[in-house]
């Protein structure tokens, strides 16, 4: 499968990366800075370009499968538009190339999984994380509103942990606490749901 993914260089798309050479599928990486790909070199194909541009995603896009965004604001509790402006680049850009299939990285407690988070996790969503969240929240039910084979993906907090492959996934999950999820999971699941037909048009949940 030949995927253009968008945010290779981070930790999640990095495990992503990882999973999706050793399935065979051919990675093409969007990225602002070449030098930033360390050991990918070679390993994938790289594209500089912004996630934010219409023209970059397009022009990176064509010819491929699916596209999958692992795009984060890293230890930024500021969203600064991007997930907006990446959300209407990728949705134009796939519609002009014609790439239907695309799977979206956001979180738990944004849009309406903010009702069904648990006491613990409200605190955090409407404060520390609320600029991010709301940012989010425009860019997935833009998303959901695009006529692409979407999936956007909510997994709870994230770790640096290794890979379980037991996490729960399912549109509606109970919550307790602040449970969590590893990056190496949540890639795992992103490209077993890009290979797949199981959760087009469905918005996980995922966690341990």
């Amino acid at each position: 499968m030949k995927l253009l993914l968008l945010g290779a260089t981070g930790p999640t798309g990095r495990h992503f990366v990882d999973l999706a050479l050793q399935s065979g599928d051919s990675v093409t990486a969007l990225v602002r800075n070449p030098e930033t790909m360390g050991d990918l070199v070679g390993k994938v194909t790289p594209v500089m370009g912004d996630a934010t541009s219409h023209h970059d995603i397009a022009a990176a896009a064509a010819g491929h499968d699916a596209i999958v965004s692992a795009l984060g604001r890293g230890n930024s509790i500021r969203a600064d538009g991007l997930f907006t402006r990446a959300s209407s680049a990728v949705i134009g850009a796939a519609r002009e190339v014609g790439v239907s299939r695309l799977v979206w990285l956001s979180s738990f407690g944004v849009g309406y999984t903010f009702d069904e988070s648990s006491t613990a996790q409200k605190a955090i969503y409407r404060t520390l994380l609320r600029s991010i969240y709301a940012d989010k929240e425009i860019a997935d039910e833009r998303i959901r509103s695009s006529g692409l084979d979407w999936t956007v993906v909510y997994p709870t907090r994230l770790t640096h942990g290794p890979a379980q492959g037991t996490y729960s996934s399912g549109d509606h999950l109970p919550m307790k606490g602040n449970p969590t999820i590893s990056r190496a999971d949540v890639a795992a699941f992103m490209h077993h749901a890009v290979h797949g037909s199981e959760w087009i048009h469905r918005s996980p949940v995922i966690t341990d």
